[in-house]
């Protein structure tokens, strides 16, 4: 058993410890990932709160202990991340007016070496967006966030195989668009 099952195995009077517990375990990891998904750090708090509270509502309701609690927060994080970015579309018009606003910037001389580095970053944001919603999480899962092929196939459902067959086809085509967008630049 591992020790987040053995957290929530307890009953009685320590539930609040116990989630203080898992919340200090996993909150960070879960707001990176959700960062990573979201590009807003403050729109991956909001969803790693909701994952919390749905954990909290979840053993409340009397479900018995989760086996694979970390699975379950990566995928209830995925899926609740996956719903903001549908819910605010109007993010990649923030994105695309933050651009605007670093090119205007370097073009009258300052900050250009940050802004070089901001623009690299944003193209590799763009191209990993433009990935299927599923290689998107199986490279922020393995490359952000170091799961192993086991642990990406317990949050996702898939098999070992699967996991590292889309990793590996997601990451040649970002590498493949990296280029051609860098030669077109």
């Amino acid at each position: 058993m591992g020790r987040a099952t053995e957290i929530l195995a307890f009953g009685g009077e320590d539930a609040a410890r116990r989630m203080e517990t898992i919340v200090s375990q996993y909150e960070t990891a879960l707001l990176r990932y959700a960062g990573r998904i979201l590009n807003n750090p403050l729109a991956a708090q909001d969803v790693v709160q909701n994952v919390f509270i749905k954990l909290f509502r979840s053993l409340g309701a009397g479900a018995g202990p989760i086996a694979e609690l970390k699975a379950w927060l990566y995928r209830v994080t995925h899926n609740e991340a996956v719903d903001h970015v549908r819910r605010e579309a109007r993010l990649r018009l923030l994105h695309s007016k933050y651009e605007s606003e670093t090119q205007a910037e370097c073009r009258d001389g300052r900050h250009c070496s940050a802004t070089v580095n901001a623009e690299r970053r944003q193209l590799v944001l763009e191209q990993l967006r433009r990935l299927s919603d599923r290689e998107q999480q199986i490279v922020l899962l393995r490359l952000e966030e170091g799961l192993s092929y086991g642990e990406i196939a317990a949050v996702t459902g898939r098999t070992e195989g699967n996991v590292g067959n889309i990793l590996h086809h997601a990451v040649k085509k970002l590498s493949a668009r990296l280029k051609k967008a860098e030669v077109a630049s």
